[in-house]
Protein backbone atom coordinates (compact mmCIF):
# COMPACT_ATOMS: atom_id res chain seq x y z
CA UNK A 1 0.00 0.00 0.00
CA UNK A 2 1.61 3.60 -0.92
CA UNK A 3 0.52 6.59 0.74
CA UNK A 4 0.79 10.17 -0.80
CA UNK A 5 1.67 13.14 1.38
CA UNK A 6 1.29 16.62 0.90
CA UNK A 7 4.89 17.75 1.71
CA UNK A 8 7.51 17.22 -0.77
CA UNK A 9 10.33 15.04 -0.14
CA UNK A 10 12.39 18.54 -0.68
CA UNK A 11 10.49 21.89 -1.91
CA UNK A 12 11.35 23.09 -4.73
CA UNK A 13 11.23 26.18 -6.49
CA UNK A 14 12.78 28.59 -9.41
CA UNK A 15 13.85 31.92 -10.19
CA UNK A 16 11.51 32.68 -13.14
CA UNK A 17 9.79 30.59 -15.97
CA UNK A 18 12.23 29.17 -18.43
CA UNK A 19 10.01 27.11 -20.57
CA UNK A 20 12.45 25.89 -22.79
CA UNK A 21 14.09 24.74 -20.01
CA UNK A 22 11.51 22.93 -18.63
CA UNK A 23 11.39 20.93 -21.87
CA UNK A 24 15.17 19.93 -20.78
CA UNK A 25 13.58 18.68 -17.71
CA UNK A 26 11.22 16.09 -19.13
CA UNK A 27 14.04 13.77 -19.79
CA UNK A 28 14.81 13.56 -15.94
CA UNK A 29 10.58 12.87 -15.59
CA UNK A 30 10.32 10.96 -18.73
CA UNK A 31 13.45 9.95 -20.02
CA UNK A 32 15.19 6.37 -20.20
CA UNK A 33 17.31 7.53 -17.24
CA UNK A 34 14.84 9.61 -15.83
CA UNK A 35 12.61 9.19 -12.48
CA UNK A 36 9.65 7.27 -13.54
CA UNK A 37 12.12 4.01 -15.03
CA UNK A 38 14.17 4.46 -11.86
CA UNK A 39 10.70 3.86 -9.55
CA UNK A 40 9.15 1.24 -12.32
CA UNK A 41 12.60 -0.41 -12.17
CA UNK A 42 13.04 -0.96 -8.49
CA UNK A 43 9.35 -1.40 -7.39
CA UNK A 44 9.02 -4.28 -10.52
CA UNK A 45 12.40 -5.73 -9.09
CA UNK A 46 11.14 -5.85 -5.91
CA UNK A 47 8.07 -8.50 -6.70
CA UNK A 48 9.72 -11.43 -6.55
CA UNK A 49 12.62 -10.88 -4.39
CA UNK A 50 12.64 -13.47 -1.06
CA UNK A 51 15.26 -11.49 0.84
CA UNK A 52 13.24 -9.35 3.41
CA UNK A 53 16.18 -7.38 3.83
CA UNK A 54 16.47 -6.61 -0.30
CA UNK A 55 12.96 -6.75 -0.57
CA UNK A 56 12.86 -3.87 1.30
CA UNK A 57 15.45 -1.77 0.12
CA UNK A 58 13.96 -2.02 -2.84
CA UNK A 59 10.75 -0.91 -2.18
CA UNK A 60 12.30 1.64 -0.21
CA UNK A 61 14.51 3.08 -3.07
CA UNK A 62 11.41 2.24 -5.62
CA UNK A 63 9.01 5.21 -3.28
CA UNK A 64 11.78 7.46 -2.85
CA UNK A 65 12.01 7.80 -6.78
CA UNK A 66 7.81 8.22 -6.94
CA UNK A 67 8.83 11.27 -4.79
CA UNK A 68 11.52 12.48 -7.14
CA UNK A 69 9.16 12.16 -9.99
CA UNK A 70 6.77 14.28 -8.43
CA UNK A 71 9.94 16.66 -7.49
CA UNK A 72 11.11 17.06 -11.04
CA UNK A 73 7.29 17.28 -11.96
CA UNK A 74 6.63 20.06 -9.87
CA UNK A 75 9.66 21.94 -11.25
CA UNK A 76 8.24 21.41 -14.99
CA UNK A 77 5.33 23.34 -13.79
CA UNK A 78 7.12 25.86 -12.24
CA UNK A 79 9.09 26.51 -15.34
CA UNK A 80 6.59 26.40 -17.83
CA UNK A 81 4.86 29.28 -15.97
CA UNK A 82 1.13 29.86 -16.91
CA UNK A 83 1.35 31.40 -20.47
CA UNK A 84 -0.23 28.99 -23.13
CA UNK A 85 2.13 30.16 -26.26
CA UNK A 86 4.54 28.06 -28.40
CA UNK A 87 6.07 31.83 -28.99
CA UNK A 88 7.80 31.02 -25.44
CA UNK A 89 10.26 28.37 -26.30
CA UNK A 90 12.41 27.83 -29.08
CA UNK A 91 10.96 25.80 -32.35
CA UNK A 92 11.54 21.77 -32.08
CA UNK A 93 10.70 22.41 -27.88
CA UNK A 94 6.91 22.66 -28.34
CA UNK A 95 5.38 19.62 -26.96
CA UNK A 96 4.53 20.63 -23.71
CA UNK A 97 2.38 24.40 -25.41
CA UNK A 98 0.75 22.62 -28.12
CA UNK A 99 0.21 19.04 -26.67
CA UNK A 100 -0.23 18.70 -23.07
CA UNK A 101 -1.48 22.15 -22.29
CA UNK A 102 1.98 23.03 -20.23
CA UNK A 103 1.26 19.34 -17.87
CA UNK A 104 4.37 17.61 -17.39
CA UNK A 105 3.19 14.85 -19.42
CA UNK A 106 5.46 11.31 -19.59
CA UNK A 107 7.68 12.14 -22.31
CA UNK A 108 11.21 12.59 -22.94
CA UNK A 109 13.35 16.07 -23.78
CA UNK A 110 12.60 15.14 -27.73
CA UNK A 111 8.36 14.55 -27.05
CA UNK A 112 8.82 10.62 -27.34
CA UNK A 113 6.46 8.74 -24.55
CA UNK A 114 7.80 6.91 -21.72
CA UNK A 115 8.38 2.82 -22.17
CA UNK A 116 7.76 -0.39 -20.00
CA UNK A 117 11.14 -1.11 -21.48
CA UNK A 118 12.91 1.24 -20.06
CA UNK A 119 12.09 -1.10 -16.74
CA UNK A 120 14.98 -3.74 -16.99
CA UNK A 121 13.78 -6.83 -14.20
CA UNK A 122 15.57 -9.88 -14.92
CA UNK A 123 14.52 -11.96 -11.65
CA UNK A 124 18.08 -12.66 -10.72
CA UNK A 125 19.86 -10.25 -7.98
CA UNK A 126 22.86 -9.92 -9.19
CA UNK A 127 21.72 -8.68 -12.68
CA UNK A 128 18.94 -6.71 -11.24
CA UNK A 129 21.60 -4.92 -8.80
CA UNK A 130 24.47 -4.55 -11.36
CA UNK A 131 21.59 -3.07 -13.95
CA UNK A 132 20.45 -0.58 -10.88
CA UNK A 133 23.98 0.61 -9.98
CA UNK A 134 24.79 1.39 -13.64
CA UNK A 135 21.43 3.31 -13.84
CA UNK A 136 21.83 5.04 -10.59
CA UNK A 137 25.44 6.28 -12.39
CA UNK A 138 23.63 7.17 -15.49
CA UNK A 139 21.03 9.44 -14.03
CA UNK A 140 23.91 11.31 -12.38
CA UNK A 141 25.32 12.01 -15.55
CA UNK A 142 22.06 12.85 -16.95
CA UNK A 143 21.79 15.28 -14.14
CA UNK A 144 25.30 16.86 -14.31
CA UNK A 145 24.53 17.70 -18.09
CA UNK A 146 21.10 19.13 -16.85
CA UNK A 147 23.18 20.98 -14.03
CA UNK A 148 25.47 22.32 -16.46
CA UNK A 149 22.48 24.36 -18.85
CA UNK A 150 20.97 26.39 -16.19
CA UNK A 151 21.79 29.18 -14.19
CA UNK A 152 18.62 29.32 -12.04
CA UNK A 153 19.87 28.58 -8.68
CA UNK A 154 16.76 26.97 -7.24
CA UNK A 155 16.54 24.52 -10.05
CA UNK A 156 20.36 24.04 -9.38
CA UNK A 157 19.61 23.23 -5.45
CA UNK A 158 17.03 20.76 -7.09
CA UNK A 159 19.28 18.78 -9.39
CA UNK A 160 22.45 18.77 -6.55
CA UNK A 161 19.66 17.19 -4.34
CA UNK A 162 18.15 14.56 -6.72
CA UNK A 163 22.50 13.92 -8.26
CA UNK A 164 22.96 13.30 -4.47
CA UNK A 165 20.05 11.15 -3.82
CA UNK A 166 21.38 9.11 -6.60
CA UNK A 167 24.90 8.71 -5.39
CA UNK A 168 23.46 7.60 -1.94
CA UNK A 169 21.13 5.18 -4.22
CA UNK A 170 24.35 3.43 -5.54
CA UNK A 171 26.22 3.34 -2.70
CA UNK A 172 23.48 1.27 -1.07
CA UNK A 173 22.88 -0.87 -4.20
CA UNK A 174 26.76 -1.42 -3.73
CA UNK A 175 26.55 -2.71 -0.34
CA UNK A 176 23.47 -4.88 -1.08
CA UNK A 177 25.57 -6.54 -3.99
CA UNK A 178 28.70 -7.14 -1.62
CA UNK A 179 26.39 -8.32 0.73
CA UNK A 180 25.18 -11.28 -1.27
CA UNK A 181 26.43 -14.59 -1.21
CA UNK A 182 28.95 -16.49 -3.95
CA UNK A 183 26.82 -18.62 -4.46
CA UNK A 184 23.69 -16.82 -5.14
CA UNK A 185 21.87 -15.94 -8.40
CA UNK A 186 23.83 -15.55 -11.18
CA UNK A 187 26.89 -15.43 -9.22
CA UNK A 188 26.60 -19.72 -8.55
CA UNK A 189 27.46 -20.20 -12.06
CA UNK A 190 30.73 -17.59 -12.27
CA UNK A 191 34.02 -18.78 -13.49
CA UNK A 192 33.53 -22.34 -14.04
CA UNK A 193 35.90 -23.68 -16.62
CA UNK A 194 38.81 -22.54 -17.98
CA UNK A 195 36.84 -20.03 -20.80
CA UNK A 196 36.06 -18.17 -18.30
CA UNK A 197 39.87 -17.25 -17.87
CA UNK A 198 41.00 -15.93 -21.26
CA UNK A 199 42.19 -12.65 -22.42
CA UNK A 200 42.13 -12.82 -26.60
CA UNK A 201 44.94 -9.82 -26.88
CA UNK A 202 43.00 -8.64 -30.87
CA UNK A 203 44.22 -5.40 -30.45
CA UNK A 204 47.84 -5.36 -31.88
CA UNK A 205 50.83 -4.59 -30.96
CA UNK A 206 51.19 -5.04 -27.16
CA UNK A 207 49.32 -6.86 -24.80
CA UNK A 208 47.92 -4.84 -21.82
CA UNK A 209 45.84 -7.42 -19.57
CA UNK A 210 46.70 -10.85 -17.78
CA UNK A 211 44.13 -13.28 -17.84
CA UNK A 212 41.22 -12.69 -15.86
CA UNK A 213 41.04 -14.87 -12.68
CA UNK A 214 37.09 -14.34 -12.03
CA UNK A 215 35.96 -14.31 -8.75
CA UNK A 216 32.52 -13.05 -7.43
CA UNK A 217 31.78 -9.23 -8.01
CA UNK A 218 32.57 -6.46 -5.77
CA UNK A 219 32.15 -3.06 -5.69
CA UNK A 220 33.81 -1.11 -2.94
CA UNK A 221 33.07 2.48 -1.57
CA UNK A 222 35.56 4.72 0.04
CA UNK A 223 34.23 5.63 2.93
CA UNK A 224 34.53 9.38 3.18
Amino acid sequence: MFEHKKKMLREVKVERPNPTYANLMQEALGGANGEMTAAMTYLSQSFRIQNKELKDLFLDIGSEELGHVEMVAETINLLNGDTLDYNEIEAGSIQQMTAFGLNPALVNASGVPWCGSHAVVTGDLVADLLTDIAAEQRAKVMYEYLYRQIEDKYVRETIMFLLEREEAHNALFCEALNKLADSEGSNARFGLSEDSKLYFDLSKPGRYFDNPEPEAVKINKKKK
